[in-house]
């Protein structure tokens, strides 16, 4: 027979080496390539591997495959008997040479979300988490880093959870970095203004059989206040104001319940119910992002909205020229209106003064939200922060979640807001983005950090 079969594939060069001092009469040995990954487990479920025959099974290498392997071509040819090729005849199809990818990612501020995520995660004894840095003008992603991780030059059984990439494939409920859609939203439908009292209830909202709690109970609040001071009963009470039919329109077209648009295979969509369904108690949870999913690039993507004057960006994993296009999601006069707010909430007396960054103004909201088991809230969390810098003029997006943070703190604004502080220094730096702020800018923070649920 003139047809073999492989008995290994991918042998390490040592065993080759006995195989062949061996001598056995009808094994051989082949030579093959071996697709190598250089920054190891830093962006492994970014990239994913091929499999033993070169074909994409993960990450960019699966999403982009027909472009990378191109296309064998074709002969006729003369064969002996041996089956030996003796004479090229014609050739029937040239062979198609695989094609070059710039991905947008940025080697060095990759490496800094990995490092960070792993620290955070280790220290904050999580189950896991993710980072997302975007470029606010170009949508392009400079970053996606995962933790737990894997080398994908040696995957001798990974564990799955190790090889999910978690800021696209995990959904989570989002907690308070839904309230600045909220407040658009009024703001937009010109209900309320930044400086318009809002009744907080002395910390309690009863809708039905349900009661709303504030953390840190006010009788009333401003609006900017609400997002400051992270109110839930703030939020709800603004969310209540419009039609369910209004919140939706305003939250589809912030991106919710839709896919990206980044092209990763196994992206979540999460989940934005249609607003027929919705019950009262519904509608004002989902003001703080309750009984609604999300991902965390589609969240990132969402703040894009405020710091491009209100319009949604198209993001991209691969390299971009110029700016992104997008969609108006509000006028330029809400988002800044938000944007402004959101600074507030990095300040003493908001929920995240530990995402300052010496030399820049940050704009960003904390997240802390319950889990789901079997349909019910349980005492397990999911910390995040979302936010932008400089704040005067927004060049970045970086978004950070943690699950399950194990430790005594597990607000976002404890234990995601320091991992967004420093990763957002870093790359600003590396960036050679001008400072917009004092070096000395940072204010302390007297007692301990607001926290929000």
């Amino acid at each position: 027979s003139r047809e073999f079969v492989y008995l290994k594939r991918q042998l390490p060069p040592d065993q080759a080496r006995r195989v062949a001092a061996l001598g056995i009469p009808g094994v051989s040995l082949q030579h093959e390539y071996r697709r190598y990954y250089p920054g190891g487990e830093v962006a492994a479920q970014l990239l994913g591997f091929t499999d033993v025959d070169d074909n994409g099974s993960e990450g960019i290498e699966l999403a982009l495959q027909d472009v990378l392997r191109g296309k064998p071509g074709s002969q006729r040819v003369i064969k002996d008997r041996r089956g030996r090729i003796v004479e090229d005849v014609a050739s029937l199809r040239a062979p198609k040479e695989g094609g070059d990818v710039a991905l947008s990612i940025d080697s060095k501020l990759q490496f800094v979300a990995f490092r960070e995520i792993k620290q955070a995660v280790i220290e904050q004894q999580a189950k896991g988490g993710a980072i997302v840095i975007l470029d606010a003008k170009s949508g392009e992603v400079l970053a996606l880093a995962n933790w737990p991780a894997y080398n994908p030059n040696n995957r001798t059984r990974p564990a799955m959870e190790a090889m999910r990439n978690r800021a696209v494939t995990d959904l989570f409920e989002p907690g308070s970095t839904m309230k600045p859609f909220a407040i658009a939203a009024v703001l937009e439908e010109g209900k309320f203004k930044p400086g318009t009292r809002v009744d907080t209830g002395n910390g309690k909202f009863t809708i039905g059989n349900r009661t709303i709690h504030d953390t840190h109970p006010a009788a009333f609040l401003s609006v900017s206040e609400v997002l400051q001071k992270s109110s839930n009963v703030g939020a709800a009470r603004l969310a209540l104001s419009l039609s369910p039919q209004t919140f939706w329109s305003h939250l589809s077209r912030a991106g919710f319940g839709a896919e990206t648009g980044c092209g990763f295979p196994g992206e979540a969509t999460g989940r934005l119910r249609n607003y027929k369904t919705w019950r009262p108690i519904e509608q004002a949870t989902m003001s703080y992002g309750n009984g609604i999913s999300v991902n965390l690039l589609q969240l990132a993507r969402a703040y894009t909205i405020f710091a491009n004057d209100g319009e949604l960006k198209t993001i991209s994993l691969l390299k971009q020229e110029g700016s992104a296009s997008g969609s108006p999601v509000y006028s330029a006069q809400t988002a800044r209106a938000v944007r402004d707010m959101l600074e507030l909430v990095v300040q003493p007396g908001g929920t995240a003064p530990l995402a300052q960054v010496p030399g820049y103004r940050v704009a960003g909201k904390t997240g802390t939200a319950h889990k789901l088991q079997n349909g019910k809230y349980v005492n397990r969390y999911i910390a995040s922060f979302i936010g932008m810098a400089p704040a005067s003029d927004p060049r970045l997006i970086v978004a950070v979640m943690l699950d399950e943070p194990g430790g005594k703190e597990y607000y976002g604004g404890q234990v995601a807001a320091p991992v967004f502080a420093r990763v957002t220094g870093a790359a600003l730096r590396e960036l050679d983005i001008p400072y917009d702020a004092p070096l000395d800018n940072v204010l302390q923070v007297g007692g301990p950090v607001v926290g929000e649920e």
